[in-house]
């Protein structure tokens, strides 16, 4: 199989050329190329989209559900949000319920491992967001879930995983006892961290950054402020060049454009991740009360019932793709609002949107470029970012 476009982003440069991919890898990239091809033209051929920050989309939701069908529900509909591989995130849960969140990720990665041509976006590993995070910031997380740091208890955690390398990234409270030890471990066992839900003070993360540090989840949200004479996390996030800033989806509501901006001009592309941190809110399996967008998610039955903060009530099929979709800004529309508001490149999208979290959390050898031997994942965008064609190891998704 072989692609054409006049923009091809590569690592360090857009260009015109025929990506020829064999075996769902790339083989080569060419300057010409005498047989049969795809044409996609004008359109934008980036590395593949990875989400390291999701719970669930649309029809799939891995924190609320903990099952493996919900993962490969994941799989199947997120190169339909532009995505071709994902870190399933949990949340702050009881121990078994993250247990059972974990077994669902191992038993999913089993169901799709050496066959991944027909899985759809690729399961990488667990993202754990908690439990040993910061009630004061805890954000829509449950309160009495969010534990101090613990060794044995993440030791634990780690266990429990047949498959030791799917245990990725982990966000925790760095200024809780307990955090050196988990942080400790962590880095020993290659599992990335990052500060979140979190009331650190700028000293409290500088004590700790020697204990491998990597970032700051959904930056600006859930932590302590930035304030002239006590910087905390967000002001640690934008003063340490080392510390990589995650931001959600940017809608424009939970972090204003401005606030992007404002990050992007201090920390630039290379020391930027774009995730979605969506939930796949029509799974819920109780209620969801979603504060930000004033409306509580409600299970009823066959159906989900949405309760307007203004006393409206909607019913929707949970199951329906496109009754739901819409409900949560996908990771191909994040970037077009992104670009719409700040003045970004197409090299710039590729490194927040591929590049800079393969190496983040260590996949880099296959995914984050268009290149020779790495996966042939490919998100396909017109010149105004719509989503056009996705590609995951080579199988083409298009809706």
């Amino acid at each position: 199989m072989v692609l054409y476009s006049k923009n091809i982003v590569l690592e360090n440069e857009v260009r015109e050329g025929f990506i020829e991919i064999e075996g769902g890898r790339i083989r080569a990239i060419l300057d010409s190329w005498d047989g049969p091809f795809a044409d996609y033209g004008d359109q934008v051929i980036f590395p593949g989209f990875i989400d390291i920050h999701i719970h669930g989309w649309a029809t799939g939701s891995f924190w609320f559900e903990k099952t493996a069908e919900a993962v490969l529900e994941m799989c199947r509909t997120l190169p339909y949000a532009g995505v071709t591989s994902f870190l399933a995130t949990s949340g702050a849960d009881s121990i078994p319920e993250i247990k059972a969140c974990i077994h669902a990720a191992d038993t999913a990665w089993e169901k799709t491992h050496g066959e991944m041509n027909e899985a759809g976006a690729e399961i990488l590993g667990v993202h754990l967001e908690g439990p040993f995070i910061n009630p004061k910031y805890k954000g829509m997380q449950r309160e009495e879930c969010c534990i101090e740091p613990s060794l044995p208890v993440m030791e634990e955690l780690y266990g429990t995983f047949r498959h030791k390398e799917l245990c990725r990234h982990m966000t925790i409270a760095v200024e809780r006892q307990g955090a050196r030890e988990v942080l400790d471990f962590c880095r020993e066992h290659g599992i990335q961290t990052a500060i979140g839900h979190s009331a650190a003070t700028f000293a409290e993360i500088t004590a700790m950054k020697d204990a491998g540090i990597g970032g700051v989840t959904h930056t600006y949200s859930g932590m302590r402020g930035f304030h002239h004479r006590e910087l905390g996390v967000v002001g640690a996030a934008l003063y340490y060049d080392d510390l990589m800033c995650e931001f959600a989806k940017q809608t424009g509501l939970t972090v204003s454009h401005e606030a992007f901006d404002i990050a992007y001009r201090i920390k630039g592309s290379d020391r930027i991740i774009l995730t979605t941190d969506c939930s796949g809110l029509a799974q819920t399996q109780t209620e969801f009360d979603h504060y930000i967008r004033q409306m509580k998610f409600v299970k009823d039955g066959d159906r989900l019932r949405i309760d307007h903060y203004d006393g409206r009530q909607e019913w929707i099929d949970p199951h329906d793709y496109e009754a739901v979709r819409h409900m949560e800004m996908s990771y191909a529309e994040s970037v077009q609002n992104m670009a719409a508001h700040t003045k970004v490149g197409w090299l710039d999208i590729m490194k927040m949107t591929s590049l800079n979290p393969a190496r983040y959390i260590h996949v880099d050898d296959r995914k984050g470029k268009i290149a020779p031997g790495m996966d042939a994942d490919l998100t396909i965008m017109d010149t105004e970012l719509n989503l056009v064609s996705v590609y995951c190891r080579g199988k083409e998704y298009r809706r």
